[in-house]
C-alpha cells in the first residue's frame, strides 16, 4: 500500500488587526498565486497579514503588504523577496462586486485570513468599512461583558 501524506489542515495566519480596525461587510474565497519556496514556508506557518490590504488594478486583484518569511532551506537557489505582491484569484463576477463596492461605497478590501482547503492555499479576504473610535471602544465593552458572561456560566455550572 503506499503512504499517504498527511495534509495540512486549519488556519495559517490571521489579521486580528483588520477586525479590530473595521467592519466587516462582505467576504470572499480567493485562491493565492504562490511560488514553490512561499508553499513550504506557509506549511511551516511563517506568513503574516499585519497590514496587507488588496489593490484592486486592471480588472484583477492583488494581495499587498503581506510576508512570507523565507525558508533558509527551500530559497538557497532563488532571491526570495518576502513582501512580493502576490495574485489573488477570483471569479469574474466576484472581482465585479468587489470593484463596484471599492468605487461607489467607499469601501475597503483587506485579507483577514490564509488557511488550508484540501491541498491548495487559500485567502479570505473582505469588503470592510472603517470603524471610527467609539465602535472600537464599543466593540472591546461588548467583547468583555461576553467574556465576564461566560466565566460566570462556568462558575456557576461548577457550583451545582
Amino acid at each position: 500500500m503506499a503512504k499517504q501524506k498527511k495534509q495540512p489542515q486549519g488556519t495559517i495566519a490571521l489579521n486580528k488587526k483588520a477586525l479590530h480596525d473595521y467592519f466587516v461587510e462582505d467576504k470572499f474565497e480567493a485562491g493565492l498565486a504562490l511560488a514553490g519556496w512561499e508553499v513550504k514556508s506557509l506549511r511551516a506557518g511563517k506568513a503574516q497579514l499585519v497590514d496587507s490590504y488588496v489593490l484592486l488594478k486592471d480588472g484583477e486583484a492583488w494581495l499587498l503588504g503581506s510576508h512570507i518569511t523565507p525558508l533558509k532551506t527551500a530559497s538557497t537557489h532563488v532571491i526570495a523577496d518576502p513582501t512580493r505582491t502576490r495574485k489573488l484569484l477570483l471569479h469574474k463576477r466576484e472581482l465585479g462586486k468587489l470593484f463596484g463596492a471599492v468605487q461607489a461605497k467607499g469601501h475597503t478590501c483587506v485579507a483577514l485570513a490564509l488557511y488550508w482547503k484540501k491541498h491548495l492555499i487559500k485567502c479570505e479576504i473582505a469588503l470592510v468599512k472603517g470603524k471610527k473610535e467609539f465602535d472600537k471602544r464599543a466593540t472591546e465593552r461588548e467583547r468583555d461583558s461576553d467574556r465576564e458572561i461566560q466565566r460566570a456560566m462556568r462558575t456557576k455550572g461548577k457550583d451545582e
